[in-house]
């Protein structure tokens, strides 16, 4: 059974040189405001498997992209599934916590997701474009992404690679929750300029539009960063669900909504600690 105080492992890698984010101060401030209700430690990822069993929950939080120790991530995984750990965001995410694949089956499905396939034989499925995107199952903060051109593409539809079109947007915005709660969501109006985030409000529809992914996503408690681009007709499309580690660009926020996301993600921990 949890203490009275329950004890969480917060692992995030305070020096990972985010390009735009500030991983180290965001990680502070929110762990900060969690000692209220949690006796709390931090703890670098590479460190998580050996001193998670001392703690009733272990929250994964900027731990930087898993692509650099991928052996250790993978021995974290199996001993908290093995061991019955509790972690947070829980292991069973379908979305980037498991690789890009999600794309391939949700454009499969009928999303509203950039166009996506992985073989010559799904191509027909792509849209003419000028350019192509080129991305690794596996990546993060756009690692191994290329832009290429059509005539290079069949080449690479080799089931290794996902490919999609280069898609021209107006501007990208993102939507956070907690659970299946909406808590906010940001914009970059400038395409070039990913990171310079602004408070966005959401219409119903670009509500109802996010929503369908957290709930094809099925976690039931945990925080989730939906990421759409804004295209010229005005239609939005899934970039990226991400439900392993994501920047919640909490020094965009103003005071109140920084609060408001505190309380919320604290009501979520107690609530997993006691599932």
């Amino acid at each position: 059974m949890p203490a009275a105080r329950p004890r969480l492992l917060y692992v995030t890698d305070l020096a990972y040189p985010a390009r735009g984010r500030r991983y180290g101060d965001e990680d502070v401030f929110l762990s900060s405001r969690l000692r209220a209700d949690f006796d709390l430690a931090l703890c670098h990822p590479l460190d998580a498997t050996a001193l998670m069993h001392s703690f009733d929950a272990v929250v994964v939080r900027n731990s930087g992209p898993v692509l650099g120790y991928p052996a250790q991530y993978q021995a974290f995984r199996e001993h908290a599934l093995h061991d019955g750990v509790r972690v947070y965001n829980p292991l069973t995410g379908r979305a980037d916590m498991a690789g890009k694949q999600y794309l391939l089956e949700l454009s499969a499905e009928g999303f509203p997701v950039i166009p996506t396939v992985d073989r010559a034989e799904d191509l027909h499925r792509l849209p003419e474009a000028e350019r192509y995107v080129v991305k690794p199952r596996l990546g993060a903060d756009s690692l191994g992404l290329r832009i290429v051109a059509p005539d290079a593409v069949p080449a690479l539809a080799d089931g290794s690679l996902l490919l999609q079109p280069c898609v021209d947007f107006v501007h990208e915005v993102s939507f956070y929750y907690v659970d299946h709660d909406f808590q906010y969501a940001l914009y970059a109006p400038r395409p070039d300029r990913r990171w310079e985030l602004e408070p966005y409000r959401p219409t119903v529809r670009d509500l109802e539009f996010a929503h369908r992914f957290v709930d094809w996503n099925g976690l039931a408690h945990g925080i989730q960063r939906v990421d759409a681009c804004r295209t010229p007709d005005g239609e939005l499309l899934l970039v990226e669900l991400e439900d392993l580690n994501p920047y919640l660009s909490l020094d965009a926020l103003d005071e109140d909504a920084r609060d408001a996301f505190v309380a919320a993600t604290t009501r979520s921990l107690h609530h997993f600690l006691a599932a």
